[in-house]
């Protein structure tokens, strides 16, 4: 049985130590100037005592809040929950049912306030992150009012999303853009991706080292093969055997051992002109497009650290598409943005 552990500020109703720094200066010295109760929303304290204290440096005052709590009305603790519980799944209406059982009042725009809170936390931790092996992955998720086309780039270190923009995986272009000022920020140095040509452009592009996701490879050839195998004489069908043998192990002379297998099939003028690839013509194809590419099938060969599949970013994006569906749809782009950030690695 799988068990869930939140971790939540603690807060405390008094601050037990006086400050040690000025807000303003950096003081050390302090008069204190007077003490207010302070109401709060939380689910097991409703007021705290909170001092105001005068630098004897800079003259000027400040309020020491004790330990989770600020100048919200609600704690730390209360809004860490209340964000927390949108990303297991609870809608706004269904927080503030369940907040009122336990005696706690709260407005639907304060649980989206924290969840915007939380998840500019989140972006903001790992805005500067060193990051050396990025999953990107394209999607299309419902977004105020119809699909739409984003990027997401995640940290495949430790499967944290990284960034998300609303750009279309098959423009290269937009692509590159989106990529060259994180490759410069995070230092990235090697890419996984799916099998599209977008991203071979890009890696080249950016001088990135390129790892294609194993499992797209594996997917489009093995249907490639299964396409070709009805359609190929007798005695080729050892080739589409070969192919299929080099996908699965990977040999480092994969492509030298494509290309001796090109050879062996005779070529002809067919598809020029208009006319249509004969099922030879078609293996020639994929024999050469596996040969040209066979060094960014095994990266993570020589890379030990390299995974061999982008299933963290796939992953992160099918947990943020579920919330997206429970939700019927993000309304704002920041509310998509906190959707990966706080869905896309679990709970936070």
């Amino acid at each position: 049985m799988t068990i869930v552990v939140l971790q939540l500020p603690d807060v405390k109703s008094e601050k037990e130590e006086r400050p040690r720094k000025c807000p303003h200066c950096a003081g050390e010295i302090f008069q204190r100037w007077g003490g207010v109760k302070k109401p709060i929303r939380d689910q097991q304290i409703q007021s705290v005592r909170v001092y105001r204290y005068r630098c004897c440096r800079c003259r000027r005052t400040f309020r020491d809040y004790p330990e989770g709590v600020d100048q919200a009305d609600q704690s730390r603790r209360l809004r860490k929950l209340a964000a927390l519980s949108w990303v297991l799944g609870l809608s706004y209406r269904g927080l503030v049912a369940v907040f009122a059982a336990f005696g706690v009042q709260i407005g639907r725009m304060s649980v989206w306030r924290d969840v915007q809170e939380l998840g500019q936390v989140r972006q903001k931790e790992y805005k500067w992150r060193p990051v050396r092996v990025l999953g990107v992955d394209g999607a299309y998720v419902r977004g105020w009012g119809e699909t739409q086309a984003v990027l997401i780039a995640v940290d495949l270190g430790n499967g944290q999303p990284v960034a998300i923009g609303k750009i279309d995986e098959k423009d290269p272009k937009a692509v590159t853009e989106f990529l060259k000022p994180l490759v410069q920020r995070l230092g990235v140095s090697v890419i996984v991706t799916d099998d599209l040509a977008s991203y071979k452009k890009v890696g080249e592009e950016l001088d990135l080292t390129h790892q294609v996701c194993q499992f797209h490879l594996r997917r489009w050839v093995g249907r490639a093969l299964y396409e070709l195998q009805p359609l190929l004489p007798a005695e080729w069908q050892e080739i589409l055997v070969e192919i299929k043998r080099l996908i699965a192990e990977l040999p480092l002379d994969g492509d030298k051992r494509l290309v001796a297998l090109w050879r062996k099939i005779p070529e002809n003028r067919a598809g020029r002109g208009g006319q249509p690839l004969t099922p030879l013509d078609q293996l020639r194809q994929l024999l050469v497009r596996l040969a040209e590419n066979w060094a960014r099938f095994r990266v993570f060969d020589w890379q030990p650290d390299v995974p061999w599949t982008n299933n963290q970013t796939e992953q992160a994006i099918g947990r943020m598409k579920m919330r997206a569906r429970t939700v019927r749809g993000y309304k704002t782009w920041s509310g998509m943005q906190n959707g990966l950030f706080l869905t896309g690695t679990g709970i936070a």
